[in-house]
């Protein structure tokens, strides 16, 4: 099968941890390069954001990525990037009227406006995966949410007008039917892990403290880092490294970054508090297995890749009980679900996986078990391939010219 992946803001090239670049990079990427492992055609198409790259890349997965000029060719926060989707609209137009592909997957919401108006030339099927909601974003951000007025509006127009819904979790469908879509048209397609990479055995990062808890993700107040700063106030002997945002030379001019350090020298733990900036996705397993716990304390999160990387690294793991974190941590068995911005919540479950070392084995034990039972990628990729066979032509599925 001839697969289009549609990916706008979110490229499979971009370094972790830097803004607008999280779950849904490694998404797009790990799920293309599962179903080129299955024997399809992948291409992936991504806005242009430098004038370095080329006009297109063939990955070491097998899959290609095609740089799309719209808007500038330099970085654009993804929340201004709505006047640019008719540019990328019109390339997509050009490309899959000259290699019309089998089925279009859509990541994001500006992906399937622009995904499903160039789909409608060349009568191609759109499956939209969201990963996040402009509903949930607003309901936890209010008047500091930076989306375009429109982004509700067209994601509820995006939903009913796509072959098929795509949700990484069971609360991003029950958000969805509240929006009043069909319910008959989702699927629940998770997010994977590299089992390859994230392992139980492995180098682990020196550490300075009797204990360690790690948090990770893009510098962003939703992320939570700050209740887990909070916490350490009655955790003694533990330090916190926080990982992600910008490279380290960058962080004393990100706000984020010097809000936290600031928060933590107010609270009194500064010194037991530290920002690693931007890391490779090669030292991440190293710095996971180093943590006695990795805490995950977002307001809300869409799904959240992290708690899965530290289950498939056999680290325990403490989650707010938002989103798809609550499909992920099972409480009690790999984890401890916290209620959100509760940092007296957090050191309780943290205070009792650290004074029990059996109970963190076997919560590390049943995480990586869970992990590579559930959330391989060549499992997500055939999870996925079963969505696609309910929209596609029989003939595109067994290989065979549709067109």
């Amino acid at each position: 099968m001839k697969i289009s992946m549609v990916s706008e803001h979110a490229s499979p090239l971009a370094a972790l941890g830097e803004v607008d670049a999280g779950g849904q990079n490694v998404h797009v990427a790990e799920l293309s390069a599962g179903l080129t492992r299955a024997g399809h055609d992948v291409t992936v198409y991504t806005r242009r954001d430098s004038r370095d790259q080329p006009g297109e890349v063939t990955m070491p997965g097998g899959y290609r990525v095609v740089h799309v000029p719209a808007g500038p060719a330099r970085h654009v926060p993804k929340d201004e990037l709505l006047p640019h989707m008719g540019e990328f609209t019109r390339f997509l137009c050009s490309q899959w009227e000259l290699d019309r592909p089998d089925l279009v997957h859509a990541h994001f919401w500006m992906s399937g406006l622009a995904s499903l108006m160039a789909a409608r030339s060349v009568a191609v099927p759109v499956v939209q995966t969201f990963h996040a909601l402009g509903v949930v974003k607003r309901r936890h951000q209010g008047a500091n949410d930076p989306s375009p007025a429109e982004r509700i509006g067209l994601e509820r127009l995006i939903g009913r007008h796509a072959a098929r819904v795509a949700a990484t979790c069971s609360d991003e469908v029950f958000e969805l039917v509240r929006m009043g879509l069909p319910r008959s048209r989702m699927s629940v397609v998770p997010c994977g892990v590299d089992l390859d990479r994230f392992t139980p055995s492995g180098p682990r990062e020196p550490r300075n403290h009797r204990y360690r808890i790690v948090a990770m993700g893009r510098l962003v107040p939703r992320k939570g880092f700050d209740v887990a700063i909070a916490a350490l106030r009655s955790l003694p002997e533990v330090e916190l490294v926080i990982a992600g945002g910008p490279q380290a030379g960058k962080l004393s001019e990100d706000p984020e970054a010097l809000r936290l350090r600031r928060f933590a020298a107010e609270t009194g733990v500064a010194d037991r508090v530290h920002l690693t900036g931007q890391i490779s996705r090669d030292e991440v397993p190293a710095l996971l297995r180093s943590a006695d716990v990795v805490v995950c304390t977002p307001w809300y999160e869409p799904f959240g890749i992290v708690p899965l990387e530290a289950m498939a690294c056999g680290v325990p793991v403490v989650a707010s009980a938002v989103g798809g974190l609550t499909d992920t941590v099972v409480d009690g068995v790999t984890g401890i679900h916290v209620p959100p911005k509760r940092p007296d919540a957090v050191a309780a479950a943290v205070r009792k996986l650290l004074s029990d070392a059996a109970l963190r084995d076997a919560y590390g034990i049943a995480g990586a078990d869970r992990a590579r039972c559930r959330y391989s990628w060549d499992r997500i990729a055939t999870d996925t391939l079963r969505v696609y066979e309910r929209v596609v032509p029989a003939a595109a599925l067994s290989g065979e010219e549709t067109g």
